[in-house]
């Protein structure tokens, strides 16, 4: 929350399974245009928030099984765990937690609700200290949840119930929930004089819902959300005009959201990248290289003719004397790696290949001089390898155009090329 002085621009606050992460799209063509916009429209200035009721762990899982950007902060477990940085566990909220921990008693929750035996409990994955989760048919829960308050409030413990998907029951404390969790974000932002120009909330499902009551926020409801959500819509919000239930799937509703509420840049650079001269007229750094590398991943699918004008324009944008530093320690002029590009063309049609960069900043180091730094992973095959990357980038001659100077990247975690000469850029 402090990666930027003054208030956000935006906060975008998007549930993962089935609204901006789509089950049914194998590609991950919606969330990679998302992916291409946050990186080069708002992670400068804006956050993005994930809010899901996944346990950190099972985040954590997807975000190895989908092209998840990092978050800026992730709320897991139905609003119970709140986690700055969203990548690893950089920091956890103890505030939150303490204040989950009043009136909250997890032996007497599991006490009290395993006398109802159609509550199913779910694998232990699944359980955190602050959330106790069980599957159960929705005709059974909507009668266990008008009396198990009351039994767990005669021995002081308060609690919120939340049933979703038509057969998840979580007993939470009563002050958690993703509703809790945005609502306890936002008054953090607000104290220190950084509340958000604008909130957008994302969801499909009924746990859900509760993002969708706090007052300042827009919404929207994914053309694919279950009908508990849209019921709820249709009993509570439907002359809000604040929320809207978009006519496309996932993360391409999510977009659709951003151009309907005029929140900011709604246009992927994947939905316009003009292969005849890809160059932004404009000194952005973070434009730069993510246009430059979608135009690399359209060369390495074959999706641009095989043409030596695209290599010799790619030279014009690079210092002849530039040095690119391959991951391996390699080092050689970028224009020698440019050539080497050209026997790559259309390599990774048939190979599912997909490049998106994650945590892209730059800083102005001189006055026609900027770094450009990110995390850049390449999926081939279903294997995904990672480098960071930092770019440096100088204004050069009287058209006032960015050239690439210096190249250096390094493996991320256990990331490697097995394959050297297909690892170009």
């Amino acid at each position: 929350m402090d990666r930027f002085d003054g208030p956000p621009r935006l906060i975008l606050v998007a549930d993962l399974d089935c609204t901006l992460v789509d089950h049914d799209d194998p590609e991950n063509t919606d969330l990679l245009k998302f992916n291409a916009l946050w990186e080069a429209q708002y992670r400068h200035d804006s956050l993005l928030v994930y809010c899901t009721g996944r346990s950190f762990s099972s985040y954590s899982s997807l975000r190895k099984k989908r092209p998840l950007l990092t978050p800026d902060i992730a709320v897991t477990s139905v609003g119970s765990v709140i986690v700055y940085g969203g990548d690893s566990l950089v920091s956890s909220d103890d505030v939150w937690t303490a204040r989950l921990d009043d009136k909250w008693n997890r032996d007497i929750v599991l006490e009290e609700t395993s006398k109802f035996p159609q509550l199913e409990p779910q694998p232990a994955k699944s359980q955190e200290p602050h959330k106790v989760s069980f599957f159960v048919e929705k005709e059974h829960a909507v009668e266990i949840m008008k009396v198990l308050p009351g039994l767990l409030e005669e021995r002081g413990v308060d609690v919120k119930l939340v049933y979703s998907n038509g057969y998840a029951f979580d007993v939470l404390p009563k002050g958690a929930g993703k509703q809790g969790a945005l609502t306890y974000l936002l008054d953090k932002l607000e104290i220190v004089g950084k509340q958000p120009s604008n909130t957008l909330v994302c969801g499909d499902s009924g746990n859900d819902a509760e993002l969708f009551n706090i007052p300042q926020v827009y919404g929207v409801m994914v053309s694919n959300s279950h009908e508990e959500l849209l019921q709820w819509h249709e009993e509570n919000a439907k002359d809000n005009p604040k929320i809207f239930h978009a006519s496309q799937r996932c993360g391409a509703g999510i977009i659709e959201a951003i151009e309907r509420f005029s929140l900011g840049p709604s246009v992927s650079p994947r939905d316009v990248l003009d292969t005849e001269n890809f160059h932004v007229e404009s000194l952005n750094p973070v434009h730069e290289v993510v246009k430059f590398y979608l135009f690399y991943e359209r060369w390495r699918c074959g999706e641009v003719e095989k043409s030596d004008k695209y290599l010799q324009y790619l030279k014009s944008l690079s210092s002849p004397l530039g040095i690119f530093v391959h991951p391996s320690g390699e080092e050689k002029l970028i224009h020698e790696w440019i050539d080497e590009m050209g026997n790559l063309h259309g390599d990774g049609k048939e190979k599912q290949f997909r490049i998106w960069l994650d945590k892209v900043s730059s800083s102005h180091i001189s006055s026609d001089t900027w770094v450009a730094r990110f995390d850049k992973h390449e999926l081939s095959e279903g294997k995904v390898r990672s480098c960071s990357t930092k770019v440096l980038l100088s204004c050069q001659g009287e058209k006032q155009k960015l050239t690439w100077m210096h190249i250096h990247q390094s493996w991320l975690d256990e990331s490697f090329s097995d394959d050297q000469e297909k690892w170009i850029f």
